[in-house]
């Protein structure tokens, strides 16, 4: 991948990509298990206890009005690159910057993982004017049913909505990805009943960009970091000019929500 550096949570996630592809295919072929209540897990990883200490304290340093929940794609965002393909933290200045925001990305999370850390602290002292919230691809790539992986991302907004009852929640659906068939009816799954029971839900807005990263109605790879690896692997994690897609899709959203001026004005 050219100009693009190897930071450890990059390997780590991987590394974890190959590990789950193997757990996936593993799980297909197993009889279908009763949907697990919804349940929070730490990692126990030095660099994810690291990084969760480390957002401990940033949020704690001032004021905080936007704060982005997910896993790996979130966490892109801290990225440098001088290519602009591979320059997340760029594309997260260009929409991001000077509006108080904190990621709260990790890679490789699940909503089990998503739930730990929010309830240990990391929107302690805090009330954000809005939450991004971007999680379930692990969930379902893990193997999980739409039903269960639905459960998780309801605890995750659930959670959102008790600690910080004056947030706004932007809920953002499982983007498209080319992991396998399997993967892909059931994270439309999660989305369709995701839009369903958030509908009329007034602290709540769903939205499904994943239109923004298909071509011809499937998963355009060739706007994924993934199948460029060596060895290449199925299309999982947007590249940065890819992300921008989604950043500029919910741009008008974020920015009413906000009560601040459109990016993307200011951004032509």
């Amino acid at each position: 991948m050219t100009d693009f550096t190897e930071t450890p949570p990059v390997l780590s996630r991987r590394l974890i990509l190959a590990g789950i592809l193997a757990g996936l295919a593993a799980s297909l072929a197993m009889p279908a298990l009763a949907t697990a209540a919804p349940y929070a897990q730490e990692r126990m990883e030095p660099w994810w206890q690291e990084r969760h200490q480390k957002k401990l304290q940033e949020i704690r340093q001032g004021k905080v009005d936007l704060i982005f929940i997910g896993d790996s794609i979130t966490h892109d965002y801290e990225l440098p690159s001088t290519a602009p393909q591979y320059d997340f933290l760029g594309l997260w200045n260009r929409f991001y910057g000077g509006r108080r925001a904190v990621n709260l990305g990790f890679n490789g999370d699940n909503t089990a993982n998503v739930l730990w850390r929010l309830q240990n602290g990391e929107i302690a002292g805090i009330s954000p004017k809005v939450a991004v919230v971007l999680i379930g691809t692990n969930d379902t790539i893990q193997g999980r049913g739409a039903e269960e992986t639905k459960a998780g991302i309801d605890a995750v907004v659930a959670h959102l909505k008790t600690r910080l009852p004056r947030t706004r929640i932007l809920l953002l659906g499982i983007l498209p990805s080319a992991v396998s068939p399997t993967k892909t009816a059931v994270d439309q799954a999660v989305n369709t009943a995701l839009a369903n029971a958030y509908a009329k839900d007034g602290r709540v807005i769903f939205m499904d960009v994943g239109y923004r990263f298909l071509k011809d109605g499937t998963t355009d790879v060739g706007l994924y970091m993934d199948p460029r690896n060596d060895p290449p692997q199925p299309a999982l994690h947007p590249d940065a000019a890819a992300q921008a897609r989604m950043a500029e899709a919910i741009e008008p959203t974020l920015s009413k929500l906000l009560g601040d001026r459109s990016r993307i004005a200011q951004n032509p």
